[in-house]
């Protein structure tokens, strides 16, 4: 068994250790949450013959379509799978700085590219990039695909309790029946094919490989236009029913076994040199087992009866640990809606952003206009909710970025000569920051460590304390370094910066200032309970950052843009996350947050804005005891605040599901300081009565 295998056992017996300690009563002094029927009454039901269902487990995703294949739809996506382009001709890997930037001394605006080097930053921006292990499709006799006309009477499923798809449909008037699930620790894909089509020889499956695309926004993510641009190796063991594939993607190689069940032929498609066609030659079922991996796959599959098995188990197990919210007793006719956005977000957070590395903002579902690598500053959106959920076993693979990414974030902050580490903006898997002009200039993301090391030390605290004491006190280190000091009013000023907004570059954002404030003294609270002296300098930023910006009684984007809520009314609503996100921090007036969450509420263009800012929104009403309005921001009919029938927001974007989780626990379970009656993020009023338990309340 290889490490990350060993490291992935290993989470999924913690999680079915916690199944197993879940509390047995609601929080709320009632019986305990029938979990069976919360999660179940929003099984998925959609018979959009091309709509993709994410199926995974977390590192490895099957986006499948209503076939239960990817016949019409859906990619093989996981957090290992990267690829690079070639370098430009002209360029050598060693003319790349592993930071993705060659600057040197303070920073004092936009990032230029080189003259003479576009070509490379351009290049540089796309890779790597995520990529489409490969194709699952049903096909008629000989590979022959099909239309979207030969598939008739659909009927899928999406039992979320077990994790596990069904569709039934009919071709050429013939029942089909297809299963599909995903393996909890082999990033393997199942399917059992059930159909007299089968024994006549007139349905098959084939498996084919693309060339990695940047396209978004298409059926597969692939190119399948440059066969001689890479290559599949083959080894086909007919006895042992099952066939070896090596891909070598220019520099990049990955492997893939396919097994099967019963007798069938496994032949190259003359269509393709990438392309295998699956053909049983006998019997009405046909089961499969494809299984992705970085390195060979030495083992045998586990048949489709143990591996469905294997999923319910741990769909179950998941379902029934951590937290739990039942809303079905409210008033409120919108009490339903929201509980399926809370339990479907449950599911596609469980299924793509379990992982080794933190998600792209599309998860495992496809590519989006960052090509598939993940933001740091988004990191907290994607992830932060496992500590409300009592599921922080979920985050840790992919936290571990912060350690793995420390080498290259120490050398970024020497490039920029302040000490400690500067955490990066976008990157992949080598922590290398991608080519935008704001990408060293946006620090939001810089106190994330501190407020994933709080959230790991609420839950346990001594290990918290030896895992993260490091990242803390770097990430602490450089947010005191960076801040310039004005000699003559005697106060540090963070210049240049870019707000969440990302409405341009300024000085002296109002939520940095903030987060600064509140991740200098937590890192300061760390030392002391590690039995250290308090760092001087660390204070002595802190104590005299610039204050921060407001006008006419409510706080602004910076002192620079007083024009917040007529011209730069949209995007982000830096404001709320002062005294939202954040907890109440010393020298933030409670009046001025109070009046700032109303006016943002009542003038920003909430069309133009993202599907985090609703429950960033959300969190902030209900710190000021507005939970009517919390409870609106999150169920507001706005352009990005939409959830489908799928339940991932907006269709694609997955930092609306793990923010939509952690403002819902925090307006269930409460936070530090929060009003001592149940569900106090909720309205007092009788129309929304919550149910939880398992949850914990926010910093």
């Amino acid at each position: 068994m290889s490490t990350r295998d060993g490291k992935r056992c290993a989470w999924f017996l913690a999680l079915c250790v916690a199944a197993a300690s879940a509390p047995a009563a609601g929080q709320s002094g009632r019986t305990p949450i029938d979990r069976h029927a919360v999660v179940t009454r929003h099984n998925i039901e959609w018979n959009h013959l091309g709509g993709r269902l994410p199926i995974g487990n977390g590192e490895f995703c099957f986006g499948a379509d209503a076939t239960g294949l990817q016949t019409f739809s859906g990619n093989t996506m996981s957090h290992w799978g990267w690829h690079s382009f070639p370098l430009p001709e002209g360029f050598k890997p060693e003319d790349l700085p592993p930071t993705g930037n060659e600057s040197v001394g303070r920073m004092k605006g936009a990032w230029a590219v080189p003259a003479g080097k576009e070509a490379l930053y351009r290049w540089n921006y796309a890779n790597p990039h995520s990529m489409d292990l490969g194709r699952l499709q049903l096909c008629r006799t000989g590979g022959a695909e099909l239309v979207p006309g030969d598939v008739a009477k659909l009927s899928r499923k999406l039992d979320l309790w077990s994790g596990t798809q069904t569709s039934s449909f009919e071709i050429g008037g013939q029942p089909v029946r297809v299963v599909t699930c995903v393996h909890p620790t082999l990033d393997m894909v199942a399917v059992r094919i059930e159909s007299p089509l089968i024994e006549r020889g007139e349905l098959t499956v084939s498996l084919d490989f693309p060339y990695p695309s940047l396209r978004c926004n298409t059926p597969w993510v692939g190119n399948w236009t440059k066969p001689d641009a890479h290559t599949t190796t083959v080894t086909m063991t007919p006895d042992a029913r099952r066939a070896d594939f090596v891909r070598t993607v220019d520099a990049d190689e990955y492997h893939v076994r396919l097994e099967w069940s019963g007798e069938a032929d496994l032949q190259q498609a003359p269509s393709s040199k990438h392309r295998f066609v699956l053909s049983p030659k006998a019997g009405n079922v046909l089961e499969i087992a494809c299984a992705f991996s970085a390195k060979p796959v030495r083992e045998s599959l586990p048949e489709f009866a143990r591996t469905e098995k294997e999923s319910a188990k741990r769909w179950e197990d998941f379902w029934k640990s951590g937290g739990a919210i039942d809303l079905s007793g409210s008033k409120d006719p919108r009490w339903k809606e929201l509980e399926r956005r809370v339990v479907l977000s449950q599911y596609i957070m469980a299924t793509q952003a379990a992982g080794s590395f933190p998600c792209a903002e599309v998860g495992l579902m496809g590519m989006d206009g960052w090509v598939g690598e993940f933001h740091m500053e988004m990191v907290w959106w994607h992830l932060a909710h496992y500590g409300l959920w009592d599921r922080w076993g979920m985050a840790e693979r992919a936290l571990g970025c912060y350690e793995r990414f420390l080498p290259v974030a120490r050398q970024l902050a020497r490039q920029f000569e302040c000490r400690g580490a500067k955490w990066g903006k976008m990157v992949g898997p080598e922590g290398r920051t991608s080519t935008w002009s704001g990408s060293f200039v946006l620090h939001w993301q810089q106190p994330h460590p501190i407020f994933f090391a709080e959230l790991a030390y609420r839950l346990d605290p001594q290990r918290a304390l030896e895992k993260w004491k490091e990242i803390v006190f770097e990430t602490a280190d450089y947010m005191a370094d960076f801040p310039t000091l004005d000699e003559k009013t005697g106060l540090y000023s963070l210049v240049p910066i870019m707000p969440p907004s990302e409405q341009g570059i300024t000085r002296d954002t109002v939520f940095d200032l903030a987060y600064w404030r509140w991740g200098l003294d937590k890192a300061q609270e760390w030392r002391h309970r590690l039995g250290m002296a308090r760092e001087p300098h660390w204070d002595k930023v802190r104590n005299h950052l610039a204050p921060l910006p407001e006008a006419d009684g409510v706080f602004v984007h910076s002192a620079e843009w007083k024009d917040t809520y007529t011209r730069r009314a949209w995007e982000h609503p830096d404001p709320v996350g002062v005294f939202g996100m954040l907890p109440q921090i010393e020298g933030v007036d409670p009046a001025t947050a109070d009046r700032t969450v109303r006016k943002v509420w009542e003038t920003w263009n909430w069309n133009r804005c993202w599907g985090w800012d609703f429950p960033w929104m959300a969190m902030a009403a209900a710190r000021i005891g507005q939970p009517q309005m919390a409870v609106d921001a999150l169920l507001k009919e706005f352009n990005h605040n939409r959830y489908p029938v799928h339940g991932i927001n907006n269709g694609w974007y997955l930092p609306g599901n793990g923010g939509l989780l952690y403002a819902v626990a925090m307006m269930a379970a409460g936070w530090d300081g929060a009003p001592t009656r149940n569900a106090p993020g909720f309205p007092d009023d009788g129309s929304w009565v919550v149910k939880w338990e398992g949850l914990k309340a926010a910093p």
